[in-house]
């Protein structure tokens, strides 16, 4: 079972993560919603397309863009669709 864990808090859980370049991206569904907003940010790929970003908050800490997702990834990254990774101090393992 892979584990995203910050502020203290288990945030996503899944024996499913697929990896890419060394990020484990976690099927949407097993991860928390409730600690997830939306924020403006993208930024591009250019084997996966374009990324969008998440806010992650626990606790009242919000950690900026700390998750990121490719709602419609190329053809060679269509594993990772629906799928979120994080980076920023969360802690994954």
């Amino acid at each position: 079972m892979v584990q995203a864990i910050w502020n203290g808090a288990a945030i996503a859980d899944s024996d499913a993560t697929v990896v890419v370049e060394g990020n484990h991206y976690f099927p949407r569904g097993a991860v928390d919603a409730a600690v997830l907003s939306d924020s403006a940010t993208t930024s591009f790929c250019p084997w996966k397309g374009t990324a969008r970003y998440h806010h992650v908050t626990v606790d009242g800490r919000v950690n900026e863009d700390a998750a990121w997702y490719y709602p419609d990834p190329k053809d060679a990254a269509a594993e990772i669709k629906d799928r979120i990774a994080f980076w920023k101090g969360v802690e994954v393992g």
